[in-house]
């Protein structure tokens, strides 16, 4: 079995060594691992650290240009040859050493989705108009969807590879988060949620999502339920 990770990277090059050595570094027992980077059009440094990273464990794709989040994830999706698929930041907030704990439920047979929840475990304490934004979209996804997630907008999302068949995904910035939910819960699918680490980062620290980004993953949620 292999678990093939994919880190969206735009301008990281302060933490993407570090972030590459904790995926590496993870004890999976017998599971294979893969990354796969996509670079979104870095400009700070990060794409010549990146250009030392690969090797056999390793694969990196450049985006000739800044496409967003959700184009990278895509981009990831089209390479990957993994059973299971992870998605890892490439800052520090998500700590890889949580990667059993979301496997569990699956290698179980209990789940093919499981989501690592920001409120259900340790977490550093997150900015208030950000946890109102991320609570308050996931009221709106329980009620849209017929649900009870308490982190919609969730980094680590793990699921099986053939949770995808059928499944065409559109958005290019951080609004993939909702439309992955969004797909997935309307497959019938439901999700596993397990408590996970999470240190916030502060804006003056590189945080790039802010409370306008709420906006379009509100609309997602609601596009999503009745249209494909």
């Amino acid at each position: 079995m292999k678990l093939s990770v994919i880190i969206p990277v735009y301008n990281e090059k302060n933490t993407i060594k570090e972030v590459l050595r904790r995926v590496r570094q993870v004890n999976l027992g017998d599971i294979e691992k893969e990354i796969v980077v996509v670079d979104d059009g870095s400009t700070d440094g990060t794409r010549e650290i990146l250009s030392m990273e690969e090797d056999s464990m390793t694969r990196v794709i450049l985006h000739p240009k800044n496409r967003g989040k959700g184009a990278a994830v895509r981009t990831g999706l089209a390479h990957v040859t993994g059973d299971i698929i992870v998605i890892q930041d490439a800052d520090l907030e998500y700590d890889p050493d949580d990667f059993p704990k979301l496997l569990e439920p699956i290698l179980k047979g209990k789940a093919e989705v499981v989501y690592g929840s920001r409120f259900t475990g340790p977490h550093k304490n997150m900015l208030f108009w950000h946890y109102i934004g991320n609570r308050f979209l996931a009221f709106v996804t329980g009620l849209l969807y017929d649900t009870t997630l308490s982190d919609m907008e969730t980094c680590y999302k793990m699921f099986k590879r053939s949770v995808l068949e059928g499944i065409e995904l559109k958005s290019d910035r951080f609004d993939i988060e909702p439309e992955i939910t969004a797909k997935i819960l309307k497959k019938g699918i439901r999700i596993f949620e397990v408590p996970i680490t999470y240190a916030g980062r502060e804006y003056h620290e590189g945080k790039k999502i802010t409370w306008k980004d709420g906006i379009p993953a509100l609309w997602a949620l609601i596009k999503y339920r009745f249209v494909d």
